[in-house]
């Protein structure tokens, strides 16, 4: 036996299996695809706040293919400022790209921490100070459109310190 041995007679019986979801209090009816309700799967509908719980009368893990492509869209899609679920007011938490500052190198961090003057005690550990600078640079403000236009500019022209330094090297 492979450890899904139930599962695969479950799957070969003459019965139509089910999807495994609850959905907004619903069981879903509709027949289940091959597609698995997973681990990180579960992690994904938690984050996005997808109504979507798994059913546990069901004694399999298979979801159909509507709430597996409502679950992808879910992780593709991005939120804009203006949705309708904040109204267009800006208070609601826009969708920012996460960078892992614990992937980081110690020393960039402790340079980051050193350039902004952030108020740190000495010897902490990683995880401490990834917080840290991680909660300083989701608080840094960007005029998006400022920001945008200035590396327009200096892409277009060419000036930076590199190249600064480069044609410097190339006079002497």
């Amino acid at each position: 036996m492979n450890g899904v041995g139930v599962l695969e007679e479950g799957r070969s019986s003459s019965q139509r299996q089910v999807c495994c979801l609850i959905d907004c209090s619903y069981p879903c009816e509709r027949t289940a695809g091959n597609a698995s309700y997973s681990k990180r799967i579960q992690k994904t509908v938690q984050q996005r706040r997808l109504q979507l719980i798994r059913d546990d009368s069901v004694n399999h893990i298979y979801i159909c293919n509507y709430h597996k492509d409502m679950i992808q869209n879910a992780r593709m899609k991005r939120k804009r400022r203006d949705s309708e679920d904040n109204d267009g007011s800006p208070e609601g938490e826009e969708d920012i790209p996460e960078i892992d500052f614990f992937q980081m190198p110690v020393n960039t961090l402790r340079r980051y921490k050193r350039h902004y003057k952030l108020p740190a005690r000495p010897g902490m550990n990683k995880a401490q100070l990834s917080d840290t600078v991680a909660r300083h640079f989701k608080s840094i403000p960007v005029v998006e459109k400022e920001a945008l236009t200035y590396f327009i500019y200096m892409a277009k022209n060419f000036k930076s310190r590199f190249d600064q330094k480069y044609s410097m090297d190339l006079s002497n």
